[in-house]
Order: C-alpha cells, then sequence, then structure tokens
C-alpha cells in the first residue's frame, strides 16, 4: 500500500488497533469519547470522503471475484451497529453487500456446531458480508450466560472452563483459513460508554417512533455491564491475530464511529488492492471490431463515439494495441534477469 490515503488511513486507525498478544482492558486502554482532535463538521467531509473510496474499492473488488471480505460488527445494545452499517455502506453497490444479522439460533442451527450458521453466510468472491452480531456472540453472550450451552447439546466431556479458551483457538484457526483462501476478516467492536448507553435507551422510550427499538430485555442485559466488559476484554485480548485484528472504535459520537469504521473497511479493501480485470489480446480485438461497428452507425453530425470525444484520454487507451508484455513488465523482467545473473 504505497497510496498517500492507504498510509493516512493507517495512520489514523492505528490507536484503535488491538495488538496481537497484548493483554486489553477495555476501561483502561479504549476510551469510548475519543475523537482523534476532529471536530464534528469536519467528521461530515471524511467520512463522504470514506464512503468514496469504499465505492470505488468494492467495485474493484467485485470485478476482480478473487477476494471476499467479512466485516464482524459487534457492541452493546444501542453501540450503533445498525447506524454505522447504514452511513458507511451508504454509497456501495447494493449488489456486491449481503448484511446479516444472527439472533438466538433456531433448532436447526442449534443441531449443528456453533460456527455453522455463520459459515452458511460467509461472502462470495467478489462481496462484503456484514454480520451484525458475529460469531463472537459464542464466547460473549454465551459465556455472560452459560445456560446457553445447555442448549447447544454439547457433550459433557467437552464442559468445563477451558471451552472458552478452546473457541477462542478454534475461532482463530477457522479466520486463519477463511483468509488463506482469500477472504479478509474485518473485526470492529463499536465501544459504548455505559452512560451514554443509559442516554440512549431513554432516547428510544422519550420518542414514539423510536420505541420499537426499545426492549426491557436490552435493560436486563445492562445489570450484567461488568461481566460483559470482561468477556469483550479476554475475547479481545485473545482473538487480535495478525490475519483478523480487532479495531476498538470510540462509538460514544456516532459522526466519529462510522468516520473511524469507514476507514478500518477501506483500509482492509487498500491492502487487498483489488484490480480490474485486464482482457487479452484476442479480446480486445473483438472490442476494437466492435467499437467500429458501432461508430459507423452514428448519426449524421453526431460523434462517432460521444464518450471519447469528451475524454480523449479514454479513447487512446482503448486504441491502443495490446502487446504481448508492457514496458513495465518488459523492463522488471530485464531486472530481474540481471539479477539472476549477478547471485550465479
Amino acid at each position: 500500500m504505497s497510496d498517500e490515503r492507504a498510509e493516512r488511513i493507517a495512520d489514523f486507525i492505528g490507536p484503535l488497533r488491538v495488538e496481537p498478544g497484548s493483554k486489553v482492558r477495555l476501561d483502561r486502554d479504549f476510551d469510548p469519547r475519543y475523537k482523534a482532535g476532529l471536530k464534528k463538521r469536519d467528521g461530515i467531509e471524511l467520512l463522504r470522503t470514506g464512503v468514496s473510496m469504499l465505492a470505488e474499492y468494492q467495485e474493484r473488488l467485485a470485478a476482480q471475484d478473487t477476494y471476499g471480505v467479512l466485516l464482524c460488527l459487534q457492541a452493546l445494545d444501542a453501540g450503533g451497529k445498525d447506524g454505522t452499517i447504514r452511513h458507511v455502506m451508504s454509497g456501495v453497490n447494493p449488489q456486491g453487500v449481503r448484511v446479516s444479522s444472527f439472533k438466538v439460533p433456531s433448532t436447526e442451527e442449534l443441531d449443528h456446531d456453533y460456527l455453522w450458521r455463520y459459515a452458511q453466510r460467509l461472502p462470495t468472491r467478489g462481496e462484503i458480508a456484514i454480520f451484525n452480531r458475529s460469531h463472537y456472540e459464542e464466547v460473549l453472550v454465551v459465556r455472560v450466560h452459560p445456560e446457553n450451552l445447555v442448549r447447544q447439546k454439547l457433550p459433557d466431556d467437552t464442559l468445563g472452563p477451558g471451552i472458552w479458551d478452546r473457541r477462542y483457538r478454534e475461532i482463530n484457526q477457522w479466520e486463519r483459513y477463511l483468509t488463506d483462501n482469500g477472504f479478509k476478516v474485518v473485526k470492529i467492536f463499536l465501544n459504548l460508554s455505559k452512560e451514554e448507553q443509559r442516554t440512549r435507551f431513554l432516547k428510544r422510550i422519550d420518542l414514539p417512533e423510536k420505541n420499537w427499538k426499545f426492549s426491557a430485555a436490552d435493560v436486563r442485559e445492562r445489570r450484567r455491564w461488568d461481566d460483559y466488559q470482561d468477556a469483550f476484554s479476554e475475547m479481545l485480548s485473545a482473538t487480535s491475530t495478525k490475519w483478523a485484528p480487532w479495531y476498538v472504535v470510540p462509538a460514544d459520537r456516532r459522526w466519529f464511529a462510522r468516520i473511524c469504521a469507514a476507514a478500518v473497511l477501506a483500509h482492509a479493501l487498500m491492502d487487498i488492492d483489488p484490480q480490474y480485470p485486464e482482457v487479452g489480446e484476442e479480446a480486445r480485438n473483438e472490442l476494437l471490431v466492435t467499437k467500429r461497428e458501432l461508430e459507423q452507425e452514428a448519426p449524421a453530425g453526431a460523434p462517432a463515439d460521444p464518450y471519447a470525444s469528451r475524454h480523449p484520454s479514454a479513447s487512446q487507451a482503448t486504441d491502443r494495441p495490446t502487446k504481448k508484455k508492457t514496458t513495465t513488465t518488459a523492463k522488471k523482467e530485464k531486472t530481474k534477469s540481471k539479477t539472476k545473473k549477478q547471485h550465479g
């Protein structure tokens, strides 16, 4: 990623990254109100730029059809997952993005291993899949409420104090497997403060149009705040890897959280650096023949190629004869040949 934009984004999201192998304490290491010295009015333009970049790279990802991206979003209730998805993905082609939300597992899902239902929703090549809550629920909600393990029908000899370390290991290996097969795993935790969650819950109660979003179950889960903070801290420590690191995004300010999420996803796409496929010599010649036929159909007084008349450089690129090797490629191969000779 030599692109200057990529370097700026990497610097911006650096403080949010959980270093693999580090021990995380949310209340000590990450401030939910952190905003990198930005002001909201500046954030609007930054988000617009980020959305534009995502649209560009998503189109290239789909065209190349080699890599896929899995974006995992985790947060406590009212953490802003839905709003983040809606704003960050606002500029991309909806045909190339799929969002999956995971609720209480069904009877069929409970009859399979705990990763099965998530595997059914993985992205295809060229696609971005978003998990609104993800397989990490299996070491979060299930850990805070261990009675859920009973519903998973696990053999007795697999239960015990080592189950969470085993699941961390299994999840890391699964994500490594996906990465090795061309599927980039991007993980974002929206870090909300307890007071901001209280404020958002009250807003959902006070505004009639928000009532549908509120559930008494949310308040019951809030009573387990400290348990969830411990579970999140251990999860982040155990599953932030070199191939799939966690990013802890400050979520108290929605506008800043959305900028951060867009930057993290853009960084992942720029790391892949997908390219438009290059057509071969035969296909290019067919294109040129078709181009000439279409140009001959131009009405009297109309330009033969209206687009090329407005964009001369595009016409030059299309009309340029296809070579078996570009000049750049030839230079690289020549240099490579010289290097081989020097090293015997």
